[in-house]
């Protein structure tokens, strides 16, 4: 049986093993999987090696309080950003192990460059990745309106950008007006991606039933690890197969994300993405005031061409009108002159058939004067004939009773018999009434 030692034997026997085999320092590349503060300003973390997100590697480092400010001061002015869990670094290392606390690094340095490099190696993998997908170009195949009046915004309604933005569409100086409805999103951090997805999702819901123009991804800039969000590979795609145009106004200056990349139209601010939309409004206002001209001056010619037009028919109505009232007046003196001929010998022969008339007339008057003369004549001679007083003449007498001549009056013995003669009235009484036959 092989001689027993302490624990505390084994554990210096341990550590003078590593202090005599390992070198003073190394530069390790891992991932910060946790990071803590002590009071003190020391930093402790837990450093992951991953394979996928499988995790095949894990040791504790701390990094001392006088050390950190120094690494952390650094790595900020230079990647915009603090030291956090999730990032990817190239760390100066020193190997520890203590009897009690175990083995443990110390980080002495941290290079800020390769973090922004290997961001930078990532990024390059995911553009090549879409590159062969076809992801590219696909969301600007899609046709944005040259108006885009209803648009889905991404953003915080808490983001600077996002306050920006609107306080650009809602007062800009030409009045125009633009729909517009928020869907909240994480703008950084490890769950912004997948807000910014949900997003879309919720967007995608939506559409059915407001159609939107456009939509716009606000966040207003930051630091350019804060970014990292949008260069994460599924909201890329998100982006890419939208059947809406989407528009970017990150608000950074120096480098374009995967998002701006795969996106529609990329604008540099959320100030200059709410430009962008209202110039598609002055830019169609131009285009209906430069239509109006051409439409005004096409009026203006077309009508200069109709009044010349009408100034030729007119003239050609007024040469035919002269010309066919010259005619009509020639006919209408031919006519006259027919009119006149044909009357004067109507009136010739009226005259004749006139003077015929009046000569019938007159033969006929006479005839009927004659004929009426010797009518008068003989009803006169009738007349005289058949007067009492020639009858008297002749010695004949008239008989009448109470006025009533005798042949009609109703003859009684004693009634008054008043005749007349020639110049002779004679009353007497009737003695006797008697009947005699006629011979």
């Amino acid at each position: 049986m092989q001689h027993a030692i302490s624990l505390l034997a084994l554990n210096q026997i341990i550590k003078e093993t590593l202090e005599f085999n390992l070198e003073p320092e190394y530069w390790v590349i891992a991932e910060i999987a946790e990071l803590s503060h002590a009071r003190q300003g020391h930093a402790y973390l837990d450093l992951v090696e991953k394979q996928g997100n499988q995790i095949s590697a894990k040791i504790r480092a701390n990094i001392w309080s006088y050390t950190f400010r120094g690494i952390s001061s650094r790595f900020k002015s230079i990647t915009g950003q603090e030291l956090k869990p999730g990032m990817k670094v190239l760390a100066q290392i020193s190997v520890t192990f203590h009897e009690i606390y175990g083995l443990s690094l110390t980080i002495r340095d941290i290079d800020p460059n390769f973090t922004l490099g290997e961001r930078a190696r990532i990024r390059q993998e995911i553009i090549g990745k879409l590159e062969r997908d076809g992801m590219m170009e696909l969301n600007k195949s899609m046709l944005l309106p040259i108006v885009p009046q209803k648009i889905a915004i991404i953003s915080s309604s808490s983001a600077a950008g996002y306050g920006d933005f609107i306080n650009q569409l809602e007062n800009n100086r030409f009045g125009y007006r633009i729909h517009y409805q928020l869907f909240q999103a994480t703008l950084q951090g490890k769950d912004a991606p997948a807000s910014l997805i949900q997003a879309f999702r919720d967007i995608k819901i939506s559409h059915e039933r407001v159609e939107f123009d456009a939509v716009i991804i606000i966040r207003g800039g930051g630091a350019q690890l804060d970014l990292d969000c949008f260069d994460d590979y599924e909201l890329a795609i998100e982006i890419a197969t939208s059947q809406i145009p989407v528009i970017t106004g990150i608000g950074h200056e120096r480098d374009e994300t995967i998002a701006d990349l795969v996106a529609h139209t990329r604008m540099k601010t959320p100030t200059a993405a709410a430009e962008f939309l209202l110039s598609g409004f002055k830019e169609f206002e131009e285009i209906l005031q430069n239509l109006v001209k051409v439409l005004d001056r096409n009026a203006s010619q077309i009508m200069a061409l109709e009044d010349r037009k009408i100034m030729d028919v007119e003239n050609r109505i007024r040469q035919q009108s002269n010309f066919q009232i010259h005619r009509a007046k020639e006919l209408l003196h031919y006519k006259l002159m027919q009119l006149k001929s044909m009357s004067a010998q109507k009136v010739k022969v009226f005259e004749l058939q006139l003077d015929n008339l009046n000569q019938n007339l007159h033969r006929f008057s006479l005839q009927q004067v004659i004929k009426s003369k010797e009518n008068i004549n003989r009803l006169e001679l009738d007349l005289f004939r058949l007067d009492p007083s020639t009858f008297m003449e002749r010695g004949y007498t008239r008989s009448e009773i109470n006025g009533v001549p005798l042949h009609k009056a109703e003859i009684q013995e004693g009634s008054f018999l008043t005749t007349y003669a020639k110049n002779l009235k004679i009353q007497s009484i009737i003695n006797k009434v008697s009947k005699h036959e006629k011979k």
